[in-house]
């Protein structure tokens, strides 16, 4: 594993090194000899613009260091020559860290990117909808934020987290509509998925103080 991150690391100049030996060889002994390392540095070159380093992000995403996963986002200069999926997980994750740098704009431009090439998997496609939902809100355009929120939900998502997220995100909406039975239901979905991280169990805290007195 680590052998295979450095050679991903290191495979643009590592392709150019062995052309360059490939053209030396080449001009010296001819092109057969040559041709073995011109077949290696090609599939070096190839890999690196069409696959890109986006395996190098997995450790930095994993250690909580979004800095240096952002880094490696950011040198890859050529994201249009990524095959498709691996671009639109490129695209989405400038969008997760663009939304945690409060840079709204960016994050939902770059998330829309993603979205619209399709996403390799329902599930990772869901949680980007409920991502540009959550962004939606934050501009308090309700009606858009309800349909990302309803298509979210639609597709799928990861965890019971993600799905609590968006069961109390519709709650809430709901709420503003005035559709009262409607905000309940959402809250009991809350509710019976359990989650466990301190910031949605605050909100369901939050929010089970005053629900059972509203009408519905």
């Amino acid at each position: 594993m680590k052998f295979y991150n450095t050679l991903i690391r290191y495979r643009l100049p590592l392709a150019v090194l062995i052309i360059i030996l490939a053209v030396v060889t080449n001009v010296y002994a001819g092109f057969w000899p040559s041709s073995p390392l011109y077949l290696v540095g090609v599939i070096l070159l190839f890999s690196h613009f069409f696959f890109g380093p986006m395996r190098l992000i997995q450790e930095y995403m994993e250690s909580g260091d979004m800095d240096g996963a952002e880094k490696i986002l950011n040198s890859v200069q050529f994201p249009n020559l990524l095959y498709k999926p691996i671009r639109s997980v490129y695209y989405t994750l400038k969008g997760n860290i663009a939304m945690m740098k409060q840079d709204f704009d960016g994050a939902e431009k770059m998330m829309k990117k993603g979205l619209d090439l399709g996403m390799p998997m329902k599930e990772a496609e869901g949680a980007s909808l409920l991502q540009m939902g959550m962004l939606s809100l934050q501009r308090n355009d309700l009606k858009q934020a309800e349909n990302y929120i309803r298509s979210a939900l639609r597709k799928g998502l990861p965890d019971k987290e993600n799905k609590a997220a968006a069961y109390l995100q519709m709650c809430s909406i709901m709420m503003n509509k005035r559709e009262f039975r409607a905000a309940k239901d959402f809250f009991r979905k809350a509710k019976a998925e359990k989650p466990t991280t301190p910031e949605i169990v605050n909100q369901i805290k939050e929010i089970e103080k005053y629900i059972s007195r509203i009408p519905g």
